[in-house]
């Protein structure tokens, strides 16, 4: 099975080809390791963050016409339109990755419930589990979730007495909005992923065939 590739589903019973169990269960332990390493690996964590810092960077070209028209500068008119594209150029992908990776994370589930409900061995499905990954997901989505928070909160504070722009506020709720939702999706991620360990993974499944 190449590591490039996601693992397709098992076959149907009338096409398989495996000659005993233990093949059987080496195929069904590869499978389960590499869905579970494309789905729950700490590399998904570090690239859900790019794409939040490439969004955050589009979301401050696309703010700068903006502090540009406030600050009543000619170039604006110029350099304005080219910080807008520039900005849409970086803040569309995102969005979009963003949205094809939660996609992506469903059909993974899919896959990991087919190859585990192919036939069991307890020893692999307990290190499904990954309390350590599901862990890290969620204290560091908290993290991301609380600064965005608390930046959308700081700016709309600065702006209540006056003196910050709309272009500052733009840009304060904005970033805010970004890490509060790339918080969000790392938590529902972890989550899931524990009631998902708690449904498939239960104390009962592992011990009846023990």
């Amino acid at each position: 099975m190449p590591r490039s590739s996601v693992p397709p589903p098992p076959p149907p019973p009338h096409v398989r080809t495996w000659p005993d169990r233990a093949a059987l269960l080496a195929d069904r332990r590869r499978a389960l390791e590499e869905l579970l390493r494309r789905s729950l690996g700490v590399h998904r964590v570090l690239l859900l963050w790019l794409l939040a810092l490439a969004a955050i960077i589009g979301w401050s070209l696309l703010v700068l016409p903006i502090q540009q028209l406030e600050q009543h500068d000619p170039s604006g008119f110029i350099l304005g339109p080219v910080f807008a594209f520039l900005g849409l150029a970086a803040l569309a992908p995102s969005v979009v990755a963003v949205v094809l990776a939660v996609r992506r994370d469903r059909r993974l589930r899919e896959l990991l419930d087919a190859w585990l409900h192919l036939d069991s061995h307890p020893p692999t499905d307990a290190r499904l589990r990954s309390p350590g990954l599901s862990l890290f997901w969620l204290l560091s989505s908290l993290v991301v979730g609380a600064i965005g928070l608390w930046a959308s909160f700081a700016a709309a504070a600065t702006a209540s007495p006056g003196p910050t722009t709309l272009s500052d506020l733009a840009l304060g709720m904005g970033i805010g909005l970004i890490l509060w939702l790339t918080g969000l999706i790392g938590i529902v991620k972890a989550v899931r992923h524990y009631r998902w360990a708690l449904r498939v993974l239960g104390p009962t499944r592992l011990a009846e065939h023990r």
